[in-house]
């Protein structure tokens, strides 16, 4: 047909419009919170009470206490090991019974069992009697002390002969607690990202950006709570902690079942003074079963949880740190005795065998194990406080083993007002997105 138009090819030459890719803007907070365990959230959960700000709580693994906090022995401690007048003592006995409340108002189980602290031959009663003098001095109300007969009212199976019964100590599941306190950081406007380790941050004028799995964040300030990395965390933003973390796997075994009414709840040894480890021991679950352990072992992995666990990073950095050897002179003989409880179930055993002499190889089973992250001084010695410092609009956390999880909220109330003093933290209340990774 002479009116139709002719169909016209492409005009291949002609420039294609390409899609336009806007990078989101990065999330900017008014203070960062590295580590997802009971430490950080309680701490975010603290700040967030008080201060209407924009706050983020990274954590590197994909779920929440992943580490120290989830895999422990569940105590919630009383407060008698700590030397009167230290952050341990008093945090420990303030974060106690503000556990004990959190519990109650969020319907967490726990139990205040109470347990019994027992020597088991002379050389340990001066030991006792100084752990009864700092209870009292930390505030205990409900101590007992117990001669061998009245022991075995308390615990039937236990030897003995003599002892300290403490009412304050109880048990709990701190992962539950902690997911809790999660649970309030969002209701209060924060918000937490798992899967979001942090390989860098870059201190720049007026703000802080980390660099993390998840993307970058930045804020005004931030709070390390990162546990077994807290203090290369520290290096990161340019602060240098003053200690190393040397990690030391803690290893349980369980009661089989025909065996766990030899243990009606707590039982644990006279401590050795040297040492911030309290000794193998018994501990009822208040999921069910009963603990026994753990020991203290050298870790060649800050999560190392097996003992066959390695990495060349860590290895190498604990090598190279004088203090680890200044500190490995001095206690060799313990280390290896403790090594070669971990290489031997009889030898655990015989550790266990002198709180409960009927205990029989049969009755263990393989159970769980922890990694204690402990600061290490470059003299030598074992940081036996918590150790919290500040910085240029950062605070750090570098040293917080048990009674963290027991003292959690406590430590969280009293970084809240470090963090108050060392950075403004007076932004008004903003609308913020929560995020659940």
């Amino acid at each position: 047909m002479e009116n139709e138009k002719p169909m016209l090819a492409p005009n291949t030459s002609s420039p294609k419009v390409r899609p336009q890719f806007i990078n989101p803007p990065t999330p900017h907070f008014d203070l960062a919170v590295i580590g997802g365990g009971a430490v950080g959230l309680a701490t975010a959960m603290a700040i967030l009470r008080e201060h209407r700000i924009r706050l983020v709580v990274v954590e590197a693994e994909g779920k929440l206490a992943a580490h120290q906090t989830g895999n422990n022995s569940g105590v919630i401690h009383s407060g008698l090991y700590y030397k009167p007048g230290s952050l341990k003592a008093q945090l420990c006995c303030e974060g106690r019974d503000l556990m004990y409340a959190f519990c109650q108002e969020h319907g967490i189980a726990h139990d205040p069992c109470g347990k019994i602290v027992v020597a088991t031959d002379e050389a340990e009663i001066p030991r006792l009697d100084e752990l009864h003098r700092r209870g009292i001095a930390n505030g205990l109300q409900e101590m007992r002390r117990l001669s061998g007969a009245e022991l075995r009212e308390y615990e039937p199976h236990v030897a003995g002969i003599a002892g300290l019964f403490v009412r304050e100590t109880g048990i709990v599941d701190y992962k539950q607690v902690t997911q809790a306190y999660a649970k309030v950081v969002r209701e209060n406007g924060g918000q937490v990202h798992t899967d979001a380790r942090v390989n860098a941050v870059e201190v720049l004028p007026g703000r802080i950006a980390l660099q993390t799995q998840a993307g970058e964040f930045t804020a005004d300030a931030l709070v390390n709570c990162g546990g077994l990395q807290s203090d290369r965390i520290a290096r990161m933003c340019g602060v240098e902690p003053g200690v190393q973390i040397v990690p030391f796997r803690g290893e349980y075994y369980q009661l089989a079942d025909h065996a766990t009414h030899l243990v009606k709840n707590l039982i644990y040894p006279v401590p050795d003074p040297a040492f911030p480890f309290l000794g193998v021991h018994f501990t009822r679950m208040i999921g069910g079963g009963v603990e026994a352990g753990p020991n203290a072992v050298l870790a060649l992995a800050r999560h190392g949880y097996r003992k066959t666990s390695f990495n060349p990073r860590d290895a190498l950095g604990i090598a190279s740190y004088g203090g680890f050897w200044k500190m490995a002179r001095k206690h060799w003989k313990t280390g290896f005795g403790e090594l070669y409880r971990s290489m031997s179930k009889k030898a655990f055993l015989l550790a266990l065998r002198r709180l409960m002499p009927e205990l029989e190889l049969s009755h263990l089973q393989a159970g769980g194990a922890g990694v204690r992250a402990q600061a290490l001084e470059k003299s030598g010695a074992l940081v036996d406080d918590f150790r919290i410092v500040r910085a240029d609009r950062m605070v750090h956390v570098l040293n917080a083993p048990s009674p963290a999880a027991t003292a959690s909220i406590a430590i969280g109330r009293h970084i809240a007002g470090l963090a108050a003093e060392t950075f403004s933290l007076k932004r008004p209340a903003t609308t913020a997105s929560v995020v659940t990774c």
